[in-house]
């Protein structure tokens, strides 16, 4: 995820609450190391999934997501949104940007390979505009931009492949993974529509955003449980014939997902931003379906038809153009990650 800040160049600039202080490890190395957390994230789903059911992984994602960025907004002095203004958007925002997204990614592996549902992710800045379109009417959206999104639906409909039977992925996992990608597109614009204007603090938002997506996944987790208790294994039970080391793998590499790509990468994304400001900050939004893809193809031995691949290029493409600055200076929500 991504969002823009503001930064103060004093020297004499007193310590912010729930801002971190700045960071003594260069921005081009949290850069590097945030591609490669949230690139990373659709192989620790796609290994989590040989032990965990989908709900599992999306709520265990958020809870141990949740504990880090509080405790780092507890090491930095800040604190949750305190009045029902915010929390009332934060419902829609955190639902948009954690549960939802969440879940659709890991259901959408149980169908599809994880360079699909990371190439679904590439779709965010798509969603984006199309969602400014509707929620922020006065919002002026230039013709390169429409250009850009047909184009994008292009790339989409390369991938899925509906002419053929033989090599097309499975059209509703892939559809799960655009969804979840344009989620968070939708969250972001309505947080720029409803909560652009509220000063949150570095670490408030994020942590807010985790909170609201326990209080819907642990419920919901519970509710998926009970109504399937006599083949599924306890919300907090792993399941599968795997033991030993098998069984703790899946484990791991899911709580690597929460602690790494929901947790600590909020911190590594928000020095990256406030470093280098939001346009480097979205060029994540770019690499992280390629990391994605290359530890698909690489560690999980996946594969991918050229009409795919093709496709992704076509839908990085629109991307690029989408998010490229226009010549008169424009405030726009960066594109999630």
């Amino acid at each position: 995820m991504a969002h823009t800040v503001s930064v103060t160049t004093k020297a004499t600039t007193r310590h912010t609450p729930g801002v971190p202080r700045t960071p003594r490890v260069a921005w081009q190395v949290k850069f590097a190391i945030l591609v490669l957390i949230w690139g990373s994230s659709f192989l620790f789903m796609k290994v989590g999934l040989e032990a965990m059911t989908p709900i599992q992984i999306a709520t265990m994602r958020v809870l141990t997501g949740m504990v880090v960025v509080l405790a780092l907004l507890a090491m930095t002095g800040g604190r949750l949104p305190t009045t029902w203004r915010v929390w009332r958007h934060m419902i829609v925002i955190g639902f948009f940007l954690s549960a939802f997204p969440f879940t659709l990614f890991a259901i959408s592996e149980t169908r599809v390979s994880s360079a699909l549902a990371g190439i679904g992710n590439s779709t965010t800045p798509i969603a984006t505009v199309l969602a400014t379109m509707v929620l922020i009417p006065n919002a002026r959206t230039s013709t390169r931009k429409i250009v850009a999104v047909l184009i994008g639906f292009v790339g989409v409909i390369l991938i899925a492949q509906p002419w053929t039977v033989a090599e097309r992925p499975d059209l509703l996992g892939f559809a799960m993974a655009v969804v979840g990608g344009a989620s968070y597109g939708v969250g972001w614009t309505y947080y720029h529509r409803f909560l652009s204007g509220a000063d949150l603090g570095g670490l408030s938002q994020p942590a807010a955003v985790l909170v609201v997506g326990a209080g819907f996944l642990v419920p919901a987790s519970l509710v998926v449980w009970w109504l399937d208790r006599g083949h599924q294994a306890t919300p907090w039970a792993t399941h599968g014939a795997a033991d030993g080391f098998q069984a703790w793998l899946p484990l791991l590499a899911v709580i690597a997902l929460g602690a790494l790509g929901t947790g600590l990468a909020f911190m590594f994304q928000y020095d990256v931003v406030r470093a280098a400001g939001p346009v480097v900050g979205s060029t994540i939004t770019y690499l992280i379906p390629i990391v994605s893809v290359l530890l698909g193809t690489l560690v999980l031995g996946e594969h991918l038809s050229w009409s795919a691949v093709a496709g992704f290029v076509v839908v990085l493409g629109a991307a690029l153009v989408i998010n490229a600055p226009e010549r008169r200076a424009e405030s726009e929500p960066v594109a999630s990650a």
